[in-house]
């Protein structure tokens, strides 16, 4: 069967096939040693082929074939602003809670809106306190409910800041709000 196939290959080779595999292999030292060792030429097609087929275009740098594939999408964006108007036309860049007294409270109703693309939900932090010492007598709390805000929707929330009546030393603070849109 084997001997069949090679006779075949053998057969099929054409007269510039044959030439490219003498002049490439027979020459070579590393191809004769390895047919001297098998000790049978009848081989030299199959690894002809082999190299003109894998190697010989590895080699040279043969033409590859690429397919493209087109896409598209969109970046999710979390974008959000906060208002002072329920037609979220004011932007709201500062507050200024006025005088407070220990033990007291004071609410802030402020609008916020989602101008990203996708739906999010809201968090609300605090840092940069001034004294550092004010975050351990002042607390800021909202009544936002966790309800996911969709693109171009806005929500109104109420902030609600509470000064502990054990405050001592601080006559004035500052603190930033950020609120976090996350989705």
């Amino acid at each position: 069967m084997l001997k069949q196939l090679i006779f075949n290959l053998r057969e099929h080779l054409s007269y510039f096939g044959n030439y490219l595999i003498n002049l490439v292999f027979k020459k070579s030292l590393l191809f004769k040693t390895v047919f001297k060792k098998l000790g049978n030429w009848q081989y030299l097609p199959i690894f002809g082929l082999l190299v003109l087929g894998v190697i010989l275009p590895y080699l040279l740098g043969a033409t590859q074939i690429t397919y493209s594939i087109p896409n598209s999408g969109r970046i999710k964006e979390i974008n959000v602003r906060v208002y002072n108007d329920s037609g979220c036309s004011v932007p709201l860049p500062s507050m200024d809670w006025g005088i407070l007294e220990a033990g007291s409270s004071k609410n802030r109703t402020i609008y916020v809106k989602n101008e990203g693309n996708s739906p999010l939900t809201l968090l609300l932090s605090t840092a940069n306190w001034t004294p550092s010492s004010a975050v351990n007598y002042i607390t800021l709390t909202w009544d936002y409910n966790g309800r996911p805000l969709d693109p171009d929707q806005f929500i109104k929330v109420v902030l609600m800041l509470v000064i502990s009546s054990d405050i001592r030393g601080i006559s004035s603070f500052t603190f930033d709000i950020t609120i976090i849109g996350e989705g």
